[in-house]
């Protein structure tokens, strides 16, 4: 029944480029002021030689084409409605910087009729194309 609906394969996406911005709300928001994303002089002294961006706030980046692939699958006529359980294999492969534009990269990988799950394959890249993030996202779908 959900294969009706779901297309393996398909791709969402969203593009954003991290601000001074996202970086205050996101401190402000989780609590996390590690002097490597708040301090540009401490991060200075890091192998990194500048702020990186939170690994957190870039796997976020995953939430917008999640949401606008479950929304077409069911704006389709399925009948289940989409619940995210969570997302696994988790990697940071490469810092992001503030100013980097992260592409995040939703494609539906598979589905499994039986337990009603889809899982995504997730990544963000940075405007040179390097992978920054991978990770798997695992849906629920309930009716």
């Amino acid at each position: 029944m959900m294969q009706d609906f779901v297309t393996i394969g398909e791709r969402t996406t969203l593009a954003k480029t991290v601000t001074e911005a996202d970086m205050l709300a996101f401190a402000a928001i989780s609590g996390d002021f590690d002097p490597v994303h708040v301090d540009e002089e401490y991060a200075k002294t890091t192998p990194f030689g500048r702020r990186i961006v939170y690994g957190l706030l870039t796997l976020d980046l995953l939430s917008g084409p999640e949401s606008e692939m479950s929304r077409r699958i069911v704006e389709r006529g399925c009948p289940l409605k989409p619940v995210t359980l969570g997302y696994d294999r988790v990697r940071c492969l490469v810092p992001a910087f503030v100013g980097d534009t992260l592409r995040a990269i939703y494609t539906m990988e598979s589905l499994d009729e039986e337990r009603k799950r889809s899982i995504g394959d997730c990544r963000v890249v940075n405007q040179d194309g390097r992978e920054v993030l991978v990770a798997k996202h695992i849906m629920k779908w309930v009716g």
